[in-house]
């Protein structure tokens, strides 16, 4: 069996495909308790490490040979390239440590195969400089201790994934041996729809959350029958289903948002809102798929993440819906950690496309 790391793994949405595939993800890395809680309980089988990025480095936990794969997405917000005229200034940078501990590890573990996930953005960071650094330095023997990794990145859209969502991320793929990258994420797509026939279907925001009741006080709700394929593809046989609650919102924002259609937003209102995001106070459209879940998915003003028909913003069973999360996993933990896992996690559709991937590249 494959064995997995999976590095700033947040509530665990890249493991869940690697999971759902068979492969064994036996160690995982994240900073945040709470955050950890819920991987933990939904992965009861696997070793969370909570802890620093940085003692986890130091600590000789993984040794050589110890994974196959290391998945992860390090934050690139400390990323700069002031002082590093160098590749040993730009690992050096203390700024840049959380990506340091990451190159450390894979380093350290020399897996077959690594996964970058991050933001689109990253590429034209310090007019690109920062992304051609990234890839240099793990092309760099000499920083590597004698060994290599071939390089290739690809930027992924979520609504190309059958996900219901207008989301991007920049995927960076580094394998020992050199693989033609184009050829085994065609093949890989091949195989993904042999599995699962409907996986690249375009799906909207009725797809996806149309078959939810109203919410409740505790956001439990009796598991409904899904009605489309993307329902069917998320669907649970337990019971019930949780996280299903919406917020309190103040009486101001309700009135704002009963005066706001499909498709509109605060511009719609006559008066000022004070917002810096474009899509405040908008509203979804059935037909559409949703705009980029971010971690203020329950904050009117926090972009446009009002519900179709109801005077509310999304829930998190819906927002998670709407990241591909399957209705059997919970998120425990306070409201705004809660949304910050779900808003900071990587889609687990695209986690089962990329664990198609490596198995491809694997036995090549």
């Amino acid at each position: 069996m494959v064995k997995i790391i999976d590095l700033f793994s947040g509530c665990g949405g890249l493991s869940l495909g690697f999971i759902e595939n068979g492969f064994d993800v036996f160690k995982a890395v994240e900073f945040n308790e709470e955050i950890a809680d819920t991987y933990k309980k939904n992965h009861p089988e696997i070793d969370v490490i909570v802890d620093d990025i940085k003692n986890v480095d130091h600590s000789n936990i993984f040794s050589a040979g110890c994974a196959d794969v290391i998945i992860g997405g390090p934050p690139c917000q400390g990323f700069s390239m002031a002082g590093a005229r160098i590749r040993e200034g730009f690992i050096g940078d203390p700024r840049n440590y959380l990506f340091k501990h990451y190159f450390n590890i894979v380093k350290a573990v020399k897996p077959k195969v690594f996964i970058i996930e991050n933001v689109k953005g990253i590429m034209t960071m310090e007019g690109g400089k920062i992304f051609r650094e990234i890839l240099n330095i793990f092309s760099n023997k000499k920083l590597l201790g004698g060994f290599s990794y071939n390089m290739n990145f690809r930027v992924v859209k979520c609504v190309d994934f059958g996900i219901p969502q207008k989301r991007e991320r920049m995927i960076i793929v580094g394998t020992i041996d050199k693989i033609d990258f184009d050829s085994v994420w065609e093949n890989t797509r091949n195989d993904v729809l042999n599995r699962y026939p409907t996986f690249f279907d375009k799906v909207t925001v009725y797809d996806a959350i149309s078959n939810l009741p109203d919410t409740t006080k505790t956001g439990k709700i009796k598991t409904p029958i899904p009605l489309t394929n993307y329902q069917k593809f998320l669907a649970t046989n337990n019971d019930f289903i949780y996280n299903h609650i919406s917020t309190n919102h103040s009486k101001k924002a309700i009135d704002r948002m009963k005066q706001i259609k499909c498709g509109e937003n605060f511009t719609s209102l006559n008066e000022k809102i004070n917002s810096v995001h474009s899509g405040a106070y908008g509203r979804l459209e059935w037909n559409q798929p949703s705009q980029t879940i971010t971690t203020r998915f329950d904050t009117p003003a926090g972009g446009r993440f009002i519900h179709p028909n109801k005077n509310r913003t999304l829930s998190p069973r819906e927002a998670a819906r709407l990241q591909s999360f399957p209705d059997s996993f919970v998120f425990y933990g306070t409201k705004t950690s809660i949304c910050k896992q779900i808003g900071n996690a990587v889609p687990p559709k695209i986690s089962l496309f990329l664990s198609f991937f490596v198995n491809n590249i694997l036995n090549k």
